[in-house]
C-alpha cells in the first residue's frame, strides 16, 4: 500500500510537472494584477481536478466499453509517457503536455487562461490522464483507489501553490533551472514508463508452456 502511494505521488507529480507548468504560466501572465493571477491559478487547478478525477473513475470503463483491455492500456500509456520522458529529458516542448505553437500564440492573447492552457493540456494534458486511468487500473480496491485519488488531490493542492508563486518560481529558476527539473523528472518518466509497458507485456502476452 505504501508503495502504491509513492508510485502514484511520483507518478502524478512527474506528469503534472508543478514547477513547470509555473514557468510557463509565470511568462503567460505578465503584467496580470496579483489577485487576477490567483483567480487563474484556483480555477484553472479546480477545473483540472474536476477533469481528472472523472477521467479517473470513467475512464476505465470507457476504454473496457471500446474493447480495450488493461494490458494493452498499460503498453499504449507506459509507450505514450515514454514519449514524454524524452521531450523532457531533451527539454523540448511537447505537444503531449504544452499547448503547440498555435495554441501558445491564442494564448498570449488571452487574459483569462485559466481552462486553456493552464487547465488543459498543462494540467490535465493527455500524459495525466493516461496516468490516472493506469494508476486507478492497478489499484486493487476501494483503499488503493482512494489512495490514488489521494495522491492527485495533494498534486494538485501543490500544483495550486507553485502556480500562486509562479513569478518568484520562475526569476529564481531561469529557464536553465526549469530545464535541470524537467530532465531530472523526465529520467523518472522513463523508468515508470517502462515499467507500465513490462507490466502491459507480461499480462497481455501468452505465457509458454
Amino acid at each position: 500500500m505504501r508503495f502504491h502511494l509513492v508510485s502514484a505521488l511520483v507518478t502524478l507529480f512527474v506528469v503534472v510537472d508543478p514547477v513547470g507548468v509555473a514557468v510557463v504560466m509565470g511568462g503567460l501572465t505578465q503584467g496580470v494584477p496579483a489577485a487576477l493571477r490567483h483567480s487563474i491559478a484556483w480555477r484553472g487547478v479546480a477545473i483540472a481536478g474536476v477533469i481528472l478525477i472523472v477521467f479517473a473513475f470513467v475512464g476505465g470503463a470507457l476504454l473496457r466499453a471500446l474493447g480495450i483491455t488493461l494490458p494493452a492500456l498499460r503498453v499504449a500509456g507506459g509507450l505514450l509517457l515514454f514519449l514524454l520522458s524524452i521531450d523532457m529529458v531533451f527539454a523540448r516542448p511537447s505537444g503531449i503536455r504544452n499547448p503547440t505553437a498555435p495554441e501558445q500564440e491564442e494564448a498570449h492573447h488571452r487574459v483569462d487562461i485559466a481552462v486553456f492552457p493552464l487547465a488543459f493540456p498543462l494540467l490535465a494534458g493527455p500524459g495525466a490522464l493516461t496516468s490516472v486511468v493506469l494508476l486507478m487500473a492497478r489499484a486493487g480496491g476501494a483503499i488503493e483507489g482512494a489512495i490514488v485519488i489521494g495522491a492527485l488531490i495533494a498534486v494538485l493542492a501543490l500544483a495550486y501553490l507553485t502556480l500562486r508563486f509562479a513569478g518568484r518560481i520562475g526569476a529564481l529558476l531561469g529557464v536553465t533551472g526549469a530545464n535541470v527539473v524537467g530532465r531530472i523528472s523526465g529520467v523518472i518518466l522513463a523508468a515508470l514508463a517502462a515499467q507500465f509497458v513490462l507490466d502491459g507485456l507480461g499480462q497481455g502476452l501468452p505465457r509458454p508452456g
